[in-house]
């Protein structure tokens, strides 16, 4: 009976882990957009200081919960060295945030090439893919249009997936309830081709 109890325990208490990259070329304001995350899902949680916050090498880490749903994140370092180990998380991961630095007009171009090259990963076929135009609140920053004009250069590798293109400020946090709850629905809606871990969070 116990046995029973306890399992039935378990089964309400589960959540359903994904995977969420966070990628986009350095100073594109990847931490700073995990940092609001936590900030806005995660009670009692305060936001680091953006002054404060450097250039990742290698891997930040957060986490989420909505609902059911666990949400994981790996920050990963944007520098041109550190984008060949991108490709390690993909096979793992279950949906991917771009970010673009949309008052840097010099990097459009590098930016885009960057994103061009990681679709070419079969390891991320059908993985939702949300652009996030990071810094719209900068004067002088590039709109939506003028990005898409750039990053529909692309549309052949992206496919039938899901893929939502949004304006966002990761300072303020503007965009990123927006965001987040859209990724959820489509790794949840995805679950079928990339299904979820499950883990006991008593």
């Amino acid at each position: 009976m116990w046995a029973l109890l306890t399992g039935f325990y378990q089964y309400l208490t589960q959540k359903d882990d994904y995977y969420i990259l966070i990628v986009g070329l350095d100073n594109a304001g990847k931490t700073t957009y995990l940092e609001q995350t936590k900030t806005k899902y995660c009670p009692n949680y305060k936001m680091m200081n953006p002054s404060k916050i450097t250039t990742t090498v290698g891997c930040n880490i957060g986490t989420i919960d909505i609902g059911n749903i666990r949400l994981n994140f790996w920050d990963l370092g944007g520098q041109e060295e550190l984008q060949s180990l991108w490709d390690k998380y993909y096979a793992e991961c279950h949906g991917i945030i771009y970010i673009i630095d949309s008052a840097d007009r010099e990097r459009l171009e590098e930016s885009w090439l960057t994103f061009d090259k990681m679709l070419q990963s079969e390891q991320l076929t059908n993985v939702p893919l949300l652009v996030s135009c990071n810094k719209q609140d900068l004067e002088q920053c590039m709109n939506v249009p003028e990005i898409k004009r750039t990053f529909n250069r692309s549309t052949s590798k992206i496919g039938v997936r899901d893929c939502m293109v949004l304006a966002c400020s990761a300072l303020s946090g503007d965009g990123i309830n927006e965001g987040i709850n859209w990724m959820k629905d489509c790794i949840v809606r995805n679950s079928t081709v990339r299904p979820p871990k499950r883990q006991d969070i008593s």
